[in-house]
């Protein structure tokens, strides 16, 4: 019981972090930067944040993986329902079979956006922060960020249906 509070704990935690992290630079401080005041260093120090919040968010992403597995475990789903079918038979299992969808597709967008997009976007506003090819990739990277905070919200929803017993 208690390594499952734990566990629970961890995993609320984590996902506020993962969240309040995106909404914080999302609502704080690139709109800030987008200023003309801020303009002339707003490539390096968007990159500089965005080095930092990478390794949080991967850390984050990475324990709410593993607590969430070991939160399915606690409440009874093991590798064996999972594999059976046996876990996606009920209306729990249809809600976590969605859940896990989604995040396997944050964590696939967040890939993306850490390993092309981000760096594509740093070396283009570095070298020429007004061309038409830094602006583009500014919106890209401003949407793709929208993106994964929607289907963040969406995942949290479903983990609120899955442990306050929606069908």
């Amino acid at each position: 019981m208690v390594a499952y509070v734990i566990s629970v704990s961890l995993h609320i935690l984590a996902a506020c972090v993962w969240i309040g992290g995106m909404v914080f630079l999302a609502a704080a401080v690139l709109p800030v930067l987008r200023r003309p005041p801020y303009q002339a260093v707003a490539a390096p120090l968007i990159h500089a944040v965005a080095l930092r919040f990478r390794w949080i968010a991967w850390a984050t992403l990475g324990l709410l993986v593993a607590t969430g597995i070991a939160n399915l475990h606690f409440r009874g789903y093991g590798w064996t329902a999972v594999r059976d079918g046996t876990a996606w038979r009920t209306g729990f299992g249809h809600i976590l079979g969605i859940k896990l969808a989604l995040v396997a597709l944050i964590l696939a967008i967040s890939a993306w956006h850490d390993l092309v997009v981000g760096p594509e976007f740093t070396k283009a506003a570095l070298a020429d922060p007004g061309s038409p090819r830094t602006r583009r990739l500014r919106r890209v990277a401003a949407w793709v960020g929208r993106l994964m905070l929607v289907l963040s919200v969406a995942v949290l929803a479903l983990g609120v249906m899955l442990v306050r017993g929606a069908p």
